[in-house]
């Protein structure tokens, strides 16, 4: 279960990771809250805030991992850590002092945006390099429990916090929390990386791998799936805020701990996935069944009627949610070849995460519109349609009924055609 911590430099980063991310969520709730507070509980406000902090995902992710190929992923990580404590930094500083306006927030939710588009193809093609590639899944699911923990333990902690010092020293424990993960960066042995072939700048780099996905009938669907239940199912990080203040009249405390409850789920998940991925590979049936079963618990949830009932609601639907994002992950991780990692994640990143500048104002504008709740469960049918209508294209072409593994299903997709 914990096979990929024997190696020593990724142990450093998982021990980072750890304390960065616990900062790195007591963050994300106080900010939601503070533009909620700025705003008058607007929740078009919110999912502005969101589109801007995940605008720079859909121009930079593409460029960003062209960027993590040509380059030493370890050193790129420690000056884009860097920048996200610096942003952390000056929010926080803005905020204690009583300056803190909704169009600054609105700007350096931008520039997180920014560094975020940059750090997230760079970490995760890293991860092959410190743990080589039979350790991957293993790793994958590992950053993901460590993830989800702190998805545990920084929003119940925020949320209460908050109540009691305001959201500014939430964004300054932020920024002291990035110290970790540059220490642990920096101390690690460049040596003993699993470095794959140094692709050195060319024209037509990006172009390469977008032409390399496109031929990839596999790598095609898994993005496709990806992209739908993360823009319309995956929008917690908005309609948690507003279904807290808006359908069941909670202040920053309750908000807290719908996230901690959504946590366990996810949390309790990726334990889960860790101990998978150490007996075998990740498998495409797997994706498709945890992407329907996001999106039926998800359109279930949104009909609770008490706080109680939709918390509790939120385990099973962070628990589907995980399990998918894992085995996403890692179906993608290890189908491509090492030189094109960094470009293959750009291009996941995209997909996963580009879709929030137009999901998050639509999660504004139904919650709005609908009500609080709607965005629940109009998330939930498209997730649980998207799965449904993917699972019906593999297996028009076999790969459900025999390939189980992207790169088993590469060779039948190809046989079909």
């Amino acid at each position: 279960m914990f096979a990929s911590l024997r190696v020593r430099n990724y142990r450093l980063f998982f021990s980072g990771q750890v304390v960065s991310n616990i900062g790195t969520w007591m963050q994300r709730i106080a900010q939601d809250w503070l533009v909620f507070e700025l705003s008058g509980n607007n929740p078009i406000a919110l999912g502005i805030a969101v589109a801007l902090q995940f605008t720079p995902t859909v121009l930079l992710s593409l460029w960003a991992g062209v960027l993590a190929d040509r380059v030493d992923k370890r050193k790129l990580c420690i000056l884009i850590q860097s920048g996200i404590g610096v942003q952390a930094l000056v929010l926080g500083l803005l905020n204690v002092t009583g300056l803190v306006a909704l169009w600054q927030v609105y700007l350096l939710c931008f520039v997180l945006g920014i560094f975020s588009a940059l750090d997230v193809p760079a970490r995760q093609s890293f991860v092959a390099e410190m743990v080589g590639r039979k350790q991957i899944p293993n790793a994958v699911a590992l950053n993901s429990s460590v993830f989800n923990m702190a998805r545990i333990v920084g929003p119940a902690i925020a949320g209460f916090a908050i109540t009691w010092v305001g959201t500014g020293w939430m964004f300054l424990a932020n920024a002291a929390s990035t110290l970790a993960v540059i220490t642990g960066l920096a101390l690690m042995d460049p040596d003993k990386l699993f470095r794959g072939p140094v692709v050195e700048r060319a024209k037509g780099q990006l172009r390469e791998g977008l032409t390399y996905v496109r031929g990839r009938a596999d790598l095609m669907t898994v993005m496709v799936l990806v992209f739908f239940v993360s823009t319309f199912g995956i929008t917690f990080f908005t309609s948690l805020a507003i279904v807290a203040g808006n359908v069941f009249g909670t202040e920053a405390d309750g908000y807290g701990l719908l996230s901690t409850l959504l946590a366990v789920g996810t949390f309790t998940g990726s334990l889960m996935a860790a101990r998978r991925m150490t007996k075998g590979g990740p498998r495409v049936r797997l994706l498709l069944i945890s992407a329907f079963a996001l999106g039926a618990v998800e359109f279930a949830a949104a009909f609770m009627p008490s706080y109680l009932a939709f918390g509790i609601a939120l385990i099973p639907l962070g628990f589907a949610t995980i399990t998918f994002l894992n085995t996403a992950n890692s179906l993608v991780q290890t189908a491509v070849s090492p030189e094109m990692r960094g470009r293959v994640m750009g291009i996941y990143v995209l997909v996963l995460i580009g879709g929030n500048p137009v999901g998050g104002p639509m999660v504004g504008w139904m919650a709005d519109t609908f009500g609080g709740r709607s965005p629940f469960y109009i998330g939930g049918v498209v997730s649980a349609l998207a799965a449904v209508a993917c699972a019906a294209v593999l297996a028009r072409r076999g790969g459900l009924a025999k390939g189980y593994r992207l790169a088993g299903l590469r060779v039948l997709s190809r046989k079909a055609a």
